[in-house]
């Protein structure tokens, strides 16, 4: 199948990759062309501008973007619009707000365009792993993309959840659950490091030990037991948590479907609070976000 792709950031790029090697053809466009001449080395066709990637997909045309969040969509939705024709297809694969897809998709909708929401979880493993994707939009429009999911997922690793909006809902509260759960390994750590045997416990070994059939294992202790061997008390990061907004829009949603989400909503609130300290338990969550994601972090 032949896709466009814009937006070449960490996983757009890697996104583009997998594409390629699963046997599809790849138009990229991304704002700053040295993206695009790099993707071009790997055998993707370049484009530079929305009018050039139209112009090289065949039609009905697909388009994938991997964007911020906001405003960055809202104004490539606009542009492609105006240049995409009816029966087209636009895939937001970015962490939008499911409120914000039923608005585009309506917008969209009013020119002939379909609009899948696409939740895509994976980090900067997803090249290697794959990308579990949670979407939301029309179900024909899904299954005539499936061969694309399949490339781009791990096996058993994509999911249609429903009409617009659905796949970016399922991401979130995906998202909130991560929060919560990091908190925990977080707040474990710390009371690991700050017990009489502390000094001499091996983190890195231990969150190994707990992933050998014990029930809290996950990914996170496996990226844990990496993050350990590079910095065995995590000296060199400081325990500034930054958030994406998928975790206050969690809350905001539990607050307005009065559902209790207390672990969730404190994991936020605990990362408001991580700005202010350097808490061990702060740099295991910062390193954790390096690990699975590449984020940024701040150094001790």
């Amino acid at each position: 199948m032949k896709i466009g792709m814009v937006g070449l950031g960490r996983m757009g790029m890697n996104m583009a990759r997998r594409l390629l090697r699963g046997g599809h053809q790849v138009v990229a466009y991304n704002r700053s062309p040295d993206k695009t001449e790099e993707i071009m080395q790997e055998g993707a066709e370049g484009s530079f501008s929305l009018q050039e990637l139209a112009d090289k997909l065949d039609s009905p045309r697909v388009v994938w973007l991997m964007l911020p969040a906001g405003k960055a969509v809202d104004e490539h939705l606009e542009k492609l619009r105006n240049i995409l024709a009816p029966g087209d297809i636009i895939v937001d694969g970015g962490n939008s707000r499911y409120r914000d897809d039923l608005r585009r998709g309506a917008y969209l909708k009013g020119a002939g365009i379909h609009y899948l929401d696409a939740g895509v979880s994976g980090g900067i493993w997803g090249l290697t792993v794959g990308y579990c994707t949670m979407v939301g939009g029309e179900e024909k429009i899904f299954r005539s993309l499936e061969p694309v999911f399949k490339t781009l997922a791990p096996p058993e690793g994509y999911l249609y959840c429903g009409s617009t909006g659905a796949g970016h809902f399922v991401k979130m509260i995906h998202n909130g659950i991560e929060y919560g759960m990091m908190q925990a390994y977080g707040e474990g750590f710390a009371l690991l490091e700050a017990s009489p045997y502390g000094q001499g416990l091996d983190f890195g070994k231990i969150s190994r030990l707990w992933n050998q059939g014990s029930v809290i294992r996950s990914w996170l202790l496996e990226l844990l037991e990496q993050a350990f061997a590079d910095d065995p008390r995590l000296e060199g990061l400081r325990g500034y948590v930054d958030d994406s907004g998928e975790g206050r829009w969690t809350v905001e949603e539990a607050v307005a479907s009065g559902v209790a989400a207390p672990v969730i909503t404190m994991a936020l609130f605990q990362r408001f609070q991580s700005r202010k300290e350097n808490a061990f338990e702060n740099r295991v969550l910062a390193a954790l976000r390096q690990q699975f994601g590449g984020h940024a972090v701040k150094k001790g």
